[in-house]
Order: C-alpha cells, then structure tokens, then sequence
C-alpha cells in the first residue's frame, strides 16, 4: 500500500517470509482457529464465518458474504467488519508460518462501498519478517477474485508466546480453547488473533 506509515515499512534487515514445513497445503482450508472468534468462528451466530484457504508461499485466499448484521450505513457492510475481515485474513497469515502473533498495527483503506449480500475476496501476504514482527498486506474484491478492489490493508503482526492469551484471557473461553477434542482447532486456538 503506498501510503502506508514508517511502523508498517520493514527495516532494512528485514528477511523474507519462509513457509513453514508444516504449514497446510496449498488450497487447503484453514478451517477456525477458535469456535468463538468473531472472524472464523462457527460459534459466533453474527460472525464473518470467513474461510480462509493456504495458498502458494506465505499467501492465503479467504472470503465471507456480508450479512444484514454487519451492515453500517442501510444496505451496506460496516467499515468496521470490513477491517475486521481484514484483520482475520491477516492473522490467518501466521499458520503458514507456524507463529503464535497478534496484531501490533492494522492500516485500512476503504476503496469501494460494499453492499450487503457481496461476498467479499480477500488475499493476504507475509511480505517481511524482522525479529519479532511480521509485516503483510491483504485486499477485499467484490465481484470475484479479479474484481475491484473494494478494501486493503498493510499490518504489523507481533509474535508472543501462547502466555499472552492465558495472562489476558477470560479464564472460560481459555480453557475450553485448551480442551477442545478437536487437535487442529486446539493447536489453531492461540495462532492467530482473536
């Protein structure tokens, strides 16, 4: 993005983004990191429901159809849910790289209104690590993944430990993220931002 601020530009040692060996395929579904998440989450009766899919490299592919619950001005979504998907797709990004983070820094531009009943094509890039921090860049498309471009964003992920999530958790949700029978859901419950 090229207006983006000094905190989203990668220094200059910045190396670039491996996949890890144990990332899913390309094309597979990431499927919800935790059942309660706003983003992902099946358990969230208005959530984005966003699916996102490992692409090639550090890349993923996601989509999710705005609903009346997640409109803002009548008939069109939410400036906030569409930073929101963003935000998902974003941090979705850290799967691939096996790295527990949360988002240090989300810049948006909103491009093009985006009516209820779109569905809403995201694709999402690790474009640089640098210690601790993860810096990627994600578009919304409407009409289609080669549609206009509706949304973007650059972000700042920073990587902790899954001792962040426990300290500032609700102790609830906490351990049923931790006793889910479900290994994939349970390893994917601190990998990305809730």
């Amino acid at each position: 993005m090229s207006g983006s601020s000094a905190a989203l530009q990668p220094p200059a040692d910045a190396r670039r983004p491996v996949r890890h060996p144990d990332a899913p395929a390309p094309g597979e579904l990431l499927g919800a990191h935790y059942g309660g998440c706003f983003g992902c989450g099946g358990d969230q009766p208005h959530g984005l429901h966003l699916q996102a899919r490992a692409g090639e490299g550090v890349r993923i592919t996601a989509e999710f159809t705005v609903q009346p619950a997640h409109q803002g001005a009548p008939g069109l979504a939410h400036g906030g849910v569409l930073a929101t998907a963003l935000d998902e797709t974003l941090g979705s990004l850290n799967w691939l790289l096996r790295t527990i983070a949360v988002t240090g820094r989300l810049e948006t531009d909103f491009v093009r209104p985006v009516p209820v009943g779109t569905t809403l094509h995201l694709e999402a890039e690790v474009t640089a690590v640098a210690g601790r921090k993860i810096y990627s860049t994600a578009t919304g498309r409407v009409g289609g993944p080669d549609g206009p471009v509706a949304v973007r964003a650059d972000a700042l992920f920073v990587e902790v430990k899954v001792d962040h999530f426990v300290q500032h958790g609700r102790d609830e949700e906490i351990r049923a993220a931790m006793s889910d029978p479900d290994r994939i859901r349970r390893t994917r419950a601190f990998e990305v931002n809730p």
